[in-house]
Formats: structure tokens, sequence, C-alpha cells
């Protein structure tokens, strides 16, 4: 993973596990429920950005080298691991 993408994602990761454990405590707590699904809400933010963020940097190299690959297996095998990923959304 290039170093711009990789600092980025591991940020927001570290962010969104911050908040992840807040939850929870807030659970363990009794805190008043919409306190709590605001928090999770914005922990699931996070790993959406997060989840950006690897899938741009994901894009921009690898897919990229396997799509310029003079091999049509590559290129169909890339495109493929693309449509997967997104149908999980």
């Amino acid at each position: 993973m290039k170093q711009p993408f990789k600092d980025k994602a591991l940020l927001q990761l570290k962010k969104a596990n911050g908040t992840l454990q807040k939850v929870i405590k807030m659970i363990e707590e009794d805190v008043y429920c919409i306190d709590i699904l605001q928090q999770g809400m914005a922990a699931a933010g996070l790993m959406k950005s997060a989840n950006k963020t690897v899938m741009e940097n994901h894009l921009n190299s690898c897919f990229q080298a396997g799509i310029e690959s003079r091999s049509p297996k590559k290129q169909k095998e890339m495109i493929d691991e693309i449509v997967k990923v997104i149908n999980k959304n």
C-alpha cells in the first residue's frame, strides 16, 4: 500500500477503533440508546471512509497494473475481484 494511503487508512481505523471502544463502554454503563447509536454510526462512517481509502489505493496500484497487463485472464480476475467486493456492500 502506498504510504499516503496507508497513513490515512490507519488513522481512520484507529479513530474507528477508539469510537468502538467508547460505544462498548457506553453500553456497559447503560448510556442513553440514542447516544450509543450516534457513536455507533460515527464508527461505521469511519470504517466506510477507511474502506474507501483502501479501495482508492487498490484501484490506483494493483488494479491498474492488472488491467494494463497483457493477460486477459488477469484483467478478468481483477474486474471480478472488484465486483465481488462491491456486491458485499
